[in-house]
């Protein structure tokens, strides 16, 4: 079985290793078939990171059943998306939907990373995915694997980040820092898709804001990030990867107001603390915990009021991964094999 193995930033490349098998009957195996470059994805290839090296790459993507095991009311040929996490879903922080969180295995267990054990990746030509019927989600009918595989991840993390306050506060302002090549726009588009009445995208990259223009938002163009942009913003989603785009969410967060940060930061960036005693906001972070809202997710793609599309590169064919990624284009790119053996 081939494996897209990360040895270091810029080391990149196709492994032969052992096909996964069933270790227990709550088990499945699964053959991705559209695989999606998560943005970390992207900076792990490219810098240093505090994963242990080697690893298999990749957390995003829809496949097919090849194994469903025992214990799983899937069929084998079934499109599926899988999830990031590893989850047993029984556990006390499972059963709260906080599977990125689940207490049955190492913090942060995930396909495509090594911080919490080696998983696999999702684009390798087949994985074993633990407690298959909690993890997996069908693809229904009709929807495009191509558009769904960063519902793994990315799309339903963005999705989740604007979807509680403006089902509290449907008229709720919001803002987005942009900064990686998908996050921030896959929160322009969820906002949009949600029925926000003035979504804000602020970002220091011309082609990113042109599309967020596209998709229906207020650009705020810089070339630098403001310390805060004006505003009575509601809700403000921090997908920047950038302290001071960072410091610039937390800022411009009206008080009382909601800020999710979305960006992954190895550091540790400097919290402003005073100014948020006296503005008293909501800072909401940690990881996504995709799985319980990938079918909503997934509901506004079938019905076309979510369509990832233009935040989307590809397709690419699985073969070409290693190229791509070495040399990614502006937006998230896609990568698809075919349903039956091979490449």
């Amino acid at each position: 079985m081939r494996s897209l193995i990360l040895n270091g930033p810029g080391d990149l490349g196709w492994q032969d290793r052992p096909e996964p098998r069933l270790s227990a009957p709550t088990d499945a195996l699964v053959r991705p078939i559209a695989s999606a470059a998560c943005d970390l994805d992207r900076r792990l290839v490219s810098s240093p990171a505090p994963f242990e090296t080697p690893f298999a790459l990749g957390h995003e993507a829809v496949g097919v059943i090849v194994d469903p095991g025992d214990d799983s009311p899937f069929q084998v040929g079934q499109r599926v998306v899988v999830p990031w996490h590893i989850s047993c879903g029984t556990c006390e922080n499972c059963r709260r939907d906080l599977p990125g969180s689940c207490a049955s295995v190492p913090p942060l267990a995930s396909f495509g990373t090594s911080i919490g054990g080696h998983w696999g990746g999702l684009f390798d030509e087949l994985v074993r995915v633990p407690w298959a019927r909690y993890n997996l989600t069908p693809l229904p009918e009709g929807v495009d694997p191509f558009l769904a595989a960063s519902a793994a991840d990315n799309l339903t993390d963005a999705f989740q980040a604007v979807r509680p306050t403006l089902a509290a506060q449907p008229d709720a302002e919001v803002l987005v820092v942009g900064g990686t090549a998908s996050l921030g726009l896959l929160a322009v588009l969820s906002a949009i898709a949600l029925g926000a009445p003035k979504v804000t995208y602020l970002d220091v990259d011309e082609g990113r804001r042109a599309k967020a223009a596209a998709a229906g938002a207020n650009v705020v163009a810089a070339d630098t990030y403001p310390d805060r942009l004006d505003g009575r913003f509601d809700l403000v989603v921090d997908a920047s990867a950038a302290t001071a785009g960072f410091r610039c969410a937390v800022l411009s967060t009206r008080p009382g107001g909601t800020c999710v940060v979305r960006s992954v930061y190895f550091g540790e960036p400097r919290l402003p603390y005073f100014s948020l005693y006296a503005t008293g906001i909501n800072l909401v972070m940690g990881p996504p915990h995709a799985g319980p809202h990938v079918s909503a997710v997934l509901r506004h793609i079938g019905n076309g009021t979510l369509d990832p599309s233009p935040v989307l590169a590809g397709p690419f064919d699985h073969d070409d991964a290693v190229e791509v990624l070495l040399d990614p284009p502006a937006v998230k790119p896609v990568f698809v094999r075919s349903e039956r053996g091979g490449s």
